[in-house]
Order: structure tokens, then C-alpha cells, then sequence
């Protein structure tokens, strides 16, 4: 960033960003003013916290990249993910490069042979930022094989980005609406594992909440079939009932409605947040 038409390029394209602070346009416009200074192909932005599964809250993969990628890496290897490890981890540095904290051996780990090396990407560089309640926003950048890994002068020009980038994500993550709709607040730790364990008792079945803890801690069919001591294939009729009970028709809708419910904990007094949550609303308020 030494080039004074890229310094000035870089510094409007910021301001840009700052001005969309707390709108739905903020990753865009930040994404936008990296770009213009270093060549991205994969931009995602991930919320990370070390006892819920990961919440992508922006991207720009193809609908063929999501359906082969995302469900793979929510349900299973962001656990092998060493941003996902280096994040929830209490990260000393802003901004990370992954074949520097691999030690250039990430292509003889399982999780470049079963995942990574399907997604395209050649070389990735994530940003960080530590916020409140355990939460880390992981804004990363990969590049794909045709465009070649980040040069030495890229890698810099990042580098010198990290600080105003990670800045910019806790200020975002201030904003109310951010806060009260991705955020694991502070001070509720202690009862996630409650919630993990009484979410949905009010409307499945013993075995279903089983299996429906495992999928909420985030384990792949294959594993919580192994750790209940049931077939594959009941997991995956347990799973079916689920999410027609819960009327919902994904992971990720499932994720939503435990994010969402979690603010009923208080009021559900150990029993069910989801049965508080779900309840209609008193026929006074209904009529506002």
C-alpha cells in the first residue's frame, strides 16, 4: 500500500465501509475496499464460538460452491479448520495466513484430503476479531488456483489492512440489531450447555432430543450415530421428525430457532426455552 493513488484508493473505499456500519451492507463494502487492493476470489465471513457450531453471516460462493461446501463444514470439519482452532483459542494476532500456521503442511492433513482440497482455494488469509461473550467474527479471503497464492506483497498489504479491518468488525458487532440477533451474550456461557439439553424436550421424543443435541454440538451424522449406538440410516429418520416438528427444513433454520429461543433460558426456568419462545402471544398484545 505504498503507491499514493492505492493509499488514497484504499482510504475512500474505507470511509465507504465506515458509513455502512450496522446495515446489511457492511461486509460487502468492506470486502470491496480489501479488494481493491488485493486480488480475492472466495470472501466469507464466519461467527465463531467455541460451544455452538459456526453462523456464516456473509459470502459470495456459487450455489453449486454452497450446496458442496457449507453443509460439509458446518456440520463436521470446521472442527479441523485451523482459523476455527487458532480462533476460539484466545488468537494473540489480528490477522493469520494458513500456510503459516499450518507450517506449509496442510495438504497431508485429513482435513485438506476430505474437505479442503475440493473447495478450489490455494491459499487463505483470515482476519480476526475477539468480541464479547466468546464471540470471534473470522472474516477470511482465499484465492483460487488459476489466480496463485498471495505474493510476499500482498501478504504486507494485508497485513498493514488487519488492524482498521478487525477494528471495523467489533464496531459493527456493537450495532444493536448485530448484537441481539448474532451474539452469544455475555454472561449466558455457563447455561449453553442447558440450553443444549432442554431446547425442544417440550415437543420430541426422548431419542429425538438425543439426536437432536448431537446435531446442535455440531457432530456429523456418522459420529452421533456412533456416539447414540443406532443406525445411520434411524439417525436420519429421528433427523426427518425433527425438523418436521420443529417446523423447519435445515441446519441452519435449526441453528436460527436455538439462537433465537436462547433468549427465552430465563423465562423457561430449566424447562424447555422453545415451549416459551413458540407460545402465543398474550390475546392483548396480539390485538396492538
Amino acid at each position: 500500500m505504498n503507491d499514493i493513488k492505492q493509499l488514497n484508493r484504499w482510504n475512500r473505499d474505507l470511509s465507504r465501509a465506515i458509513g455502512t456500519l450496522g446495515t446489511e451492507d457492511f461486509f460487502p463494502s468492506l470486502v470491496a475496499a480489501i479488494r481493491g487492493q488485493v486480488r480475492i476470489d472466495f470472501p466469507k465471513v464466519w461467527l465463531f464460538h467455541r460451544d455452538l457450531p459456526p453462523r456464516l453471516l456473509y459470502h459470495e460462493l456459487s450455489a453449486r460452491a454452497q450446496r458442496a461446501q457449507l453443509h460439509q463444514y458446518t456440520n463436521e470439519y470446521y472442527r479441523q479448520d485451523p482459523f476455527y482452532l487458532t480462533a476460539i483459542n484466545q488468537p494473540r494476532s489480528k490477522i493469520y495466513r494458513l500456510s503459516r500456521i499450518t507450517h506449509n503442511k496442510l495438504h497431508k492433513s485429513p482435513y485438506h484430503q476430505e474437505y479442503y482440497a475440493d473447495t478450489g482455494a490455494v491459499d487463505e488469509v483470515a482476519f480476526l476479531a475477539k468480541l464479547q461473550g466468546d464471540n470471534v467474527i473470522v472474516l477470511s479471503i482465499a484465492r483460487r488456483v488459476d489466480s496463485g497464492a498471495f505474493s510476499d506483497a500482498d501478504y504486507e498489504t494485508l497485513y498493514l489492512q488487519a488492524e482498521p479491518v478487525s477494528e471495523l468488525l467489533k464496531a459493527h458487532s456493537k450495532h444493536n440489531d448485530f448484537a441481539i440477533n448474532k451474539l452469544i451474550q455475555p454472561g449466558i456461557n455457563h447455561q449453553i450447555d442447558l440450553a443444549f439439553k432442554t431446547f425442544g424436550s417440550s415437543l420430541l421424543s426422548p431419542r429425538e432430543k438425543s439426536v437432536l443435541e448431537m446435531m446442535l454440538r455440531g457432530y456429523s451424522t456418522e459420529r452421533s450415530a456412533e456416539k447414540l449406538q443406532i443406525a445411520v440410516e434411524t439417525l436420519r429418520r429421528h433427523r426427518k421428525s425433527i425438523y418436521r416438528k420443529l417446523d423447519v427444513n435445515s441446519q441452519s433454520d435449526l441453528f436460527s430457532l436455538f439462537i433465537n429461543a436462547m433468549s427465552c433460558l430465563g423465562q423457561a426456568a430449566g424447562d424447555d426455552p422453545l415451549s416459551v419462545y413458540m407460545a402465543p402471544l398474550p390475546k392483548a398484545l396480539s390485538e396492538d
